[in-house]
């Protein structure tokens, strides 16, 4: 890992050193480009313009008059400061720093680069050849080394910010490997830690909000999932090998006695009808673990539809009604209206019921069951059953919907603990929650599920 972190780095550090000069040199050399261009424009115009003043001497005072003019100005400039030249149409040098017209410059006038031997130098220069009346000929030119050190400045600027460039990126590519390799042996340990069976442990995190903490969040909600899915299934195995073993004893208890009594067939028929009891809460068991599987697994969103909550609602009241009115319960549902969300109609039916079902048991004759849909202005869909049974104490809510959880008040009722865990899975499962709150009195339970999308 750490090799492979070292290479990256390098690529990383490589790649940014390849990108910046490759930004460098798009930024040099349209420069270098405008900067030749320029000089090269400008020393030829200002040759042209020396040349033009030159001929208005020669129009004024004649060949002799600017071949004096010529000498007075070589006399006075620097050496090899500019290149003057006057012959006569036969080439002949009348005045001027030039011995001889240059070797290897056509005759034709204009502006053209040469290589000149100028006071024992080899100077590049740039020359103008002008046609003057009479057959005479004008040379004026430029050395064009004058603005070598400049060129050679920016050469030697263009170095730096390389230099500078690839130090930058290089420190730069180390200190992402170090980043990186903190980051990486983080979760090293953080892996190491849950391979050994320490679930709890999670990736640090902090406050940069940058993309490997966005990474480590994702996978922390990851490992809190997998870490609830492994704990319910110890505990679903926990509860299975509780839970099953009551009716399977039962079970075998009661065939075993008929095997030896040979009881009266009256006797043996109310036996069997008990054992086939026991068969199912074991099978009731299975297929509500089986749900419950089928949607911590997701499975059953590919049910999900368009629905109406209060109509699935108010269906499961009329289903439960005949039940309430045998037991002397007062069942009843309210809604101001249509409660549009999209989920599996199915699960959600089955979760109101349980929760209808579950106030049955508690209510006592005479008392009131509430399915309500209450209306919010932020469009959450929320299905409300209130009942004023025992309630239940505030130190088993956040219990209650765990998997083959029994409390006090519930030890002398049919089931099996699983009603209100599928109920809270149904809500996760559509985006919402599940929560109990104090009727004052009984128990008042919010099953909240996400709205339809618009």
């Amino acid at each position: 890992m750490t090799r492979l972190l070292g290479a990256s780095a390098r690529t990383l550090a490589a790649v940014y050193i390849a990108f910046g000069l490759a930004a460098l040199i798009l930024f040099a050399a349209p420069l270098w480009l405008a900067w030749t261009q320029t000089i090269e424009a400008g020393r030829a115009e200002i040759l042209r313009e020396d040349a033009q003043r030159l001929t208005e001497v020669f129009r004024r005072a004649g060949p002799d008059g600017l071949a004096a003019f010529i000498r007075e100005r070589v006399g006075l400039q620097i050496a090899g400061e500019r290149i003057l030249l006057l012959t006569d149409a036969s080439f002949h040098p009348l005045a001027g720093n030039l011995t001889a017209w240059p070797a290897g410059l056509p005759p034709k006038t204009g502006t053209d680069t040469l290589t000149l031997d100028l006071d024992g130098k080899r100077l590049r220069t740039v020359l103008v050849h002008a046609r003057l009346d009479g057959g005479y000929n004008l040379l004026v030119g430029r050395d064009t080394e004058r603005f070598a050190p400049l060129e050679t400045h920016f050469w030697y600027g263009l170095a730096a910010a390389t230099a500078v460039l690839a130090i930058v990126g290089i420190c730069g590519g180390i200190l992402i490997r170090r980043a990186i390799l903190m980051r990486v042996q983080g979760i090293q340990a953080t892996v190491s830690a849950i391979m050994q069976g320490d679930l709890s442990h999670r990736l640090a995190t902090g406050h940069a909000g940058d993309e490997l903490d966005t990474l480590a969040r994702t996978i922390n909600r990851m490992l809190e999932q997998i870490e609830h899915l492994i704990n319910g299934v110890r505990n679903v195995s926990n509860s299975i090998a509780h839970d099953l073993r009551t009716p399977l004893a039962e079970l075998r208890s009661r065939l075993e006695e008929l095997a030896l009594t040979k009881p009266s067939p009256a006797e043996t028929f109310a036996e069997l009808d008990a054992a086939v009891a026991d068969v199912d809460r074991v099978i009731a068991i299975f297929d509500a673990l089986l749900r419950l599987a089928q949607i911590d697994a997701g499975m059953r969103r590919k049910g999900f539809v368009p629905l109406d909550a209060a109509e699935v609602a108010a269906e499961a009241v009329e289903f439960y009604q005949p039940a309430a009115e045998l037991k002397g319960v007062a069942l009843q549902f309210r809604a101001n209206g249509p409660a549009p969300t999209s989920g599996d109609p199915v699960l959600l039916a089955q979760a109101v019921s349980n929760l209808i079902d579950n106030a049955l048991k508690y209510v006592h004759t005479g008392g009131s069951i509430t399915v309500e849909i209450p209306s919010h202005a932020d469009r959450v869909v929320e299905i409300a059953v209130a009942d004023d049974g025992p309630g239940i104490p505030d130190g088993e809510k956040p219990k209650v919907v765990e998997r083959f959880y029994r409390g006090d008040a519930s030890r002398g009722t049919p089931g099996v603990g699983l009603g209100l865990s599928l109920v809270d899975a149904v809500a996760k499962l559509h985006g919402g929650s599940l929560r109990f709150v104090d009727n004052h009195p009984g128990l008042r339970v919010l099953l909240t599920v996400a709205p339809q999308s618009a």
